[in-house]
């Protein structure tokens, strides 16, 4: 098969896109921005101002306006209430790196015993201005159907808006982006957030690959443990989330304080059993001895 020298050369803008994008997923495995790891002179032009800046515990607007997947008008705080919430940023013509976000945050998703709908929502707002309500749908239609759990079609939302609501939600979350105008592409970050149920940034997770195990925990803190089980609570009190990784780490000092303690429990058990024996021996069995 021919391709024309326009065909190549949007193969090649496409390649140089994709190129970029995995860069950038590569780089947002670090949290924060791209300037915190090298002065801005030294970064291509397309990356600079590029990165996410993390704005913990602060309020995400709520009186923004979006469409959902249904066309329907909608406020961001329509879906604050009971309920914590994983916020992902993505664009619906992306060509690679935001279906690897979505798919990242699905396995994830899949992968807790948190139920999606019931014990938390999930909101996919896409930050291109073009991106129609029947984009967002076809998008819902794979990825709830794709997580194979009742509830999911309540409980996972695809939102598009105009650019004044996206540049204000994307400003509030810490989440810079660039447009590039010859492959009509965008240069972002990779990562999702959890909100708690009022709304507040509770913890961001880095790259296109989210551990389940980080993620459960990241909700169980955001809902204050009002879902959850006591394992959860048990995994808290030996991890913590690092702001600087985006991840949860092992308290060293807190397993050696459940150590220490088991190792007292033991000891504490033997002993009552050899002074229990020492004052009740055992009664000697008839026919033995003289």
């Amino acid at each position: 098969m021919f391709t024309s020298a326009g065909q190549h050369g949007t193969h090649r803008r496409v390649f140089l896109s994709c190129a970029t994008l995995v860069a950038l997923a590569v780089l947002s495995l670090t949290p924060f921005t791209l300037h915190a790891q090298q002065p801005a002179s030294a970064q291509p032009a397309l990356l600079r101002g590029v990165g996410i800046s993390q704005q913990m515990n602060q309020q995400v607007p709520a009186n923004l306006a979006f469409r959902d997947e249904a066309g329907n008008p909608v406020l961001l705080g329509d879906y604050f209430g009971k309920k914590p919430i994983v916020l992902s940023l993505v664009y619906f013509s992306c060509l690679s790196m935001c279906t690897e976000v979505l798919n990242g945050e699905l396995r994830a998703l899949q992968n807790i015993p948190l139920a999606l709908g019931k014990d938390y929502e999930a909101v996919t707002v896409s930050f291109d201005p073009k991106d129609t309500f029947a984009e967002a749908a076809v998008k819902k239609r794979i990825y709830a159907g794709l997580y194979g759990r009742p509830g999911a079609s309540a409980g996972w939302h695809f939102l598009t808006g105009d650019q004044t609501s996206i540049a204000a939600l994307t400003d509030a979350v810490g989440f810079r982006y660039t447009f590039d105008q010859p492959s009509g592409q965008f240069a972002h970050a990779t990562a999702i957030m959890i909100l708690t149920p009022r709304g507040q940034l509770a913890r961001y997770f880095y790259g296109v690959q989210y551990p389940s195990r980080d993620v459960r925990l990241g909700l169980v803190e955001a809902s204050q443990g009002k879902i959850g089980s006591p394992t959860d609570a048990a995994l808290l009190f030996c991890y913590h989330y690092d702001p600087l990784t985006g991840k949860y780490g092992l308290i060293v000092a807190n397993v050696l304080r459940i150590a220490g303690g088991l190792t007292i429990l033991v000891l504490g058990i033997f002993l009552w059993l050899m002074f229990r024996r020492e004052r009740h021996p055992a009664s000697p069995v008839p026919g033995l001895g003289r």
